[in-house]
């Protein structure tokens, strides 16, 4: 049964299985943004959207695709979990322009600019220096506007994600992060570019990923909760979102597939520490889906109205996927 809150999870990479899909019913999560790739070209994107298509028929009773916006909304109402796909990177268009809507058409709604490093559209958040958006991606900025797929700035560099907000006609979201004022992580943001994720009216999804958390697996529901009070007091509430980025049941090696890609020989420990080689222990409030109710709790217990609790919970990612994931109409050409 679905929660009376409609629920939606920003950006999760689980081992997908009929189990997760129910733990997802259990909890009331209506629906979910699901990383489909982390540096697989496009060939391999396919095959992704492949075994997608395979859960989707293996499991209709329990999920079904988001192509739209309102197909969250159809998915609440049949009591079945909606998936929208996302990628990590860019590396699911290569060098071709062209497969931005390509792979849109295909269901791809939102693709990162860059995870990390350097890329062809940006620049990552361990690079030493980022040298902001690339001529390539100030085009595939306009084209991403105009095909519908959401701009993605999680694992980007300060620089180059101010100029994206800039560059782009429409809001542009960091789906799982955290402020940087309470975790200095790496991949944590700034106030700067949270006020600038405001101001496109784009969307922060909050992490709960212990390694962006102050305390680490130790950070407690109350503190969670306050630093999402604090972020309303700076963002507004309406630009928040949850974007939980559990990934669930997965082995070590997709973690090492995650940071390392096929760049690196050597071992990538994110922060730089090789305490953070394997997965972090979970926290005892998320260990899975069905622990999403306490986040309604604790969003409560911190002086969040009904109304802005349902906003962060769910029909404020709604919201933003009407803004910013529906096409334009074909930008008439200059002789």
């Amino acid at each position: 049964m679905s929660n009376a809150i409609l629920t939606v999870d920003g950006l999760q990479y689980s081992n997908w299985s009929r189990e997760i899909f129910e733990q997802m019913r259990e909890g009331g999560v209506d629906a979910v943004h699901a990383t489909l790739v982390y540096h697989e070209t496009i060939r391999e994107t396919l095959l992704r959207m492949g075994e997608w298509n395979r859960r989707f028929e293996e499991h209709a009773d329990l999920i079904m695709p988001v192509r739209q916006p309102a197909d969250i909304l159809h998915a609440q109402q049949q009591g079945r979990i909606g998936i929208f796909l996302g990628a990590q990177n860019c590396s699911p268009i290569e060098d071709d322009i062209d497969m931005v809507e390509i792979m849109r058409d295909l269901g791809l709604l939102i693709m990162q600019l860059t995870y990390n490093n350097q890329s062809l559209l940006a620049c990552g958040c361990y690079e030493a220096v980022d040298s902001g958006i690339t001529r390539f991606g100030r085009q595939v900025i306009r084209e991403m506007n105009r095909v519908g797929m959401v701009i993605d700035m999680s694992h980007s560099g300060e620089r180059s994600t101010l100029e994206a907000i800039e560059l782009s006609s429409r809001p542009v979201i960091i789906s799982h992060a955290n402020p940087a004022s309470f975790h200095p992580a790496k991949r944590n943001k700034s106030d700067k570019v949270l006020k600038a994720i405001a101001e496109c009216d784009g969307l922060l999804g909050f992490s709960a990923y212990p390694f962006h958390l102050k305390n680490g697996p130790d950070c407690t529901l109350a503190e969670y909760c306050e630093m999402i009070a604090r972020t309303a007091d700076l963002m507004g509430v309406e630009h928040l979102g949850m974007g939980t980025d559990l990934c669930q049941n997965q082995p070590t090696s997709v973690l090492d597939w995650m940071r390392n890609g096929r760049w690196s020989k050597d071992m990538d420990y994110g922060e730089g520490s090789a305490s953070n080689a394997g997965w972090p222990a979970p926290l005892p409030w998320l260990r899975d889906s069905r622990d999403f109710p306490n986040l309604i709790t604790g969003l409560r217990e911190v002086g969040f109205s009904e109304s802005e609790v349902a906003g962060i919970m769910g029909q404020n990612w709604v919201a933003l996927l009407e803004r910013s994931a529906t096409p334009q109409q074909q930008a008439s050409q200059v002789a």
